[in-house]
């Protein structure tokens, strides 16, 4: 597929420090960042650079037509956040096709051995029908979800299993956005059945993962034997903020929106050096730092989160964008890697999931910019 040069509006600002974070990166004074323009730059960079025409569906890196199933999720949730900022009909236009496209690749249809997997794509086909109307998209949300279903057993007290073959392995990844996926169902159609199923998986993942002392999520249970593996990474600790705005949504119940407080502050406060979020890794690695920011973003904009709370994380997220869009970005390509303080050199250094983490986290600081958060 062709590459094509993106130019990339490059206004960068100042802010002052705010409580607990650091001054911001340095750049030159007196400019600002165009989060609009930026936004708009950065996800058209994904599909320029990605974007199979042929198959119809995103390809894992700038070369060659590999596909994975799980970043096709990732992928349509930033195509519905431009879509959804702009109203811009050209994203709308890939919606069809990555419908085809990706069921195509994954077999023939959305099921996956993978629970975590299908639960990716149900959020992202669930997000599509809100922006759409589209019932296919509805409907194949609700197919996949009625498959996650079979992934819960008593093995470990409860819980998502992570995949079809591993009954034992109880993990974040398989249960936080499970919650997410059942309580979004419960809001927009009503059925108290998903209620009771996000109820029941939060207060899983919550008494067996969650370390309230902290705010740590750790990364899963082997009921087999009963470790828990205190691994902690961002996705984790995103979903299970994410899993929680939603119940505090559905209930009101402030406990809710104060454990994802809790997490939200162990990621800022343990999962970064020098106020940016770490380099975690690349491959699946690279997907993780995207997802927290994607829950992150709704935990900002929630409606019960105290002034000065939502300040610190505000001036948070700002801080990463900036530093993403000064120092971590190419300007020729707008392409990004899982370092957000360094810019790739060439385009073939760019792969997929690292470029959707940096287009999540420029997408929500043009919506938050949007919304008049960005001070």
């Amino acid at each position: 597929m062709k590459k094509l040069c993106i130019i990339a509006i490059v206004c960068i600002g100042l802010l002052s420090s705010c409580n607990d974070t650091t001054s911001l990166p340095v750049v030159p004074d007196g400019y600002t960042i165009n989060w609009n323009a930026a936004a708009d730059s950065s996800t058209t960079s994904l599909i320029t650079n990605f974007w199979n025409p042929t198959a119809q569906y995103f390809n894992d890196a700038t070369s060659g037509s590999n596909f994975q199933y799980w970043p096709q999720a990732h992928s349509l949730d930033v195509l519905v956040d431009a879509y959804l900022r702009t109203n811009d009909t050209k994203y709308k236009t890939y919606f069809d096709q990555w419908y085809t496209g990706v069921q195509v690749g994954n077999g023939g249809s959305f099921i996956n051995y993978f629970y975590d997997d299908m639960e990716w794509n149900a959020l992202a086909l669930l997000r599509t029908y809100g922006a759409t109307k589209d019932d296919k998209f509805k409907t194949a949300a609700l197919t996949v979800w009625t498959d996650i279903q079979t992934g819960w057993n008593t093995n470990g007290g409860g819980g998502i299993s992570w995949n079809k073959g591993s009954l034992m392995s109880k993990n974040a990844c398989s249960n936080g956005p499970a919650c997410i996926l059942a309580a979004r169902l419960f809001q927009q159609f009503g059925d108290t059945v998903n209620k009771a199923w996000a109820l029941k998986i939060y207060d899983w993942e919550k008494s067996t993962l969650f370390d309230p002392s902290t705010g740590a999520v750790n990364d899963n249970l082997n009921a087999a034997t009963g470790v828990i593996s205190n691994y902690v990474a961002t996705y984790n600790t995103g979903t299970f903020i994410g899993s929680a705005v939603e119940l505090y949504n559905i209930t009101k119940d402030k406990s809710y929106l104060n454990d994802a407080i809790k997490a939200a502050n162990y990621t800022i406060d343990e999962l970064t050096s020098n106020r940016i979020l770490n380099t975690e890794g690349t491959g699946d690695l690279a997907l993780f730092k995207g997802i927290f920011i994607r829950y992150f973003t709704v935990l900002i904009q929630s409606p019960g989160l105290d002034s000065a709370t939502k300040d610190r994380f505000v001036l948070f997220l700002k801080y990463n964008a900036n530093e993403l869009w000064y120092s971590g970005t190419n300007k020729h390509f707008v392409t990004f890697t899982s370092d957000w303080t360094t810019a790739p050199n060439f385009l073939s250094e760019t792969e997929l999931n690292a470029q959707l983490s940096g287009c999540m986290l420029i997408e929500s600081a043009a919506l938050l910019d949007k919304a008049g958060e960005f001070k």
